[in-house]
């Protein structure tokens, strides 16, 4: 159901919610992962464009605080990014994030 809060919402649920709307409407088409244990260590959004192409996007809070990298993340985002694959951070709707997906991808640079 659109609109249906959960009551153990994460903090990244908010700003990923943000973060999809902003896309839609800059004309990407967006599909959320759903996190469960057939699906660990992806990315929390698929966006594609017709222009741009696609974008594997990772969400977490901003400077990390509160956020981390699971074991399968770890595990799966070097061997994505090493075939040609590769995965954003946004950690936000705004759009000094949004410009962040038109240059290299940059999940390795939150573990510094």
């Amino acid at each position: 159901m659109r609109g249906l809060k959960l009551k153990n919402q994460r903090p990244e649920d908010k700003i990923k919610d943000n973060i999809r709307k902003m896309l839609v409407l800059k004309g990407w088409y967006v599909m959320m992962t759903h996190g469960n244990m057939f699906q660990s260590g992806f990315p929390d959004l698929y966006a594609t464009h017709s222009k741009y192409g696609g974008r594997w996007i990772e969400i977490k809070l901003p400077g990390m605080v509160g956020s981390h990298f699971t074991t399968a993340q770890l595990e799966h985002f070097p061997k994505l990014c090493a075939n040609g694959t590769g995965v954003w951070i946004l950690t936000s709707d705004n759009e000094s994030e949004y410009e962040k997906l038109f240059q290299p991808y940059n999940w390795w640079s939150m573990m510094l």
